[in-house]
C-alpha cells in the first residue's frame, strides 16, 4: 500500500478523503457546488470585440413604414 500523504480539500485544507475526491466530506463538497452555482469561479472566455458583434444597426430601419 502507498503511503503518499492525501493531497488537501480545495475548501477546509483537511486531508481528502476517497469516498469524496478531491474533498474531505460531502459538506465541502456541496460548499464548492453553491460556489460554482453562484457565480463564485469564472472560467475566463476569449474577450468580446466591437468587431465581434457585427455591424451596428440603423436608426429606423426596423420601424414600420408611416402611412
Amino acid at each position: 500500500m502507498s503511503s503518499a500523504a492525501k493531497p488537501p480539500c480545495p475548501v477546509c485544507g483537511k486531508p481528502a478523503e476517497k469516498a469524496f475526491l478531491p474533498f474531505c466530506s460531502p459538506r465541502c463538497a456541496d460548499i464548492d457546488l453553491g460556489r460554482w452555482l453562484k457565480g463564485g469561479y469564472v472560467i475566463p472566455g476569449r474577450p468580446e470585440d466591437d468587431a465581434d458583434k457585427g455591424p451596428a444597426p440603423s436608426p429606423g430601419k426596423d420601424e414600420p413604414p408611416e402611412s
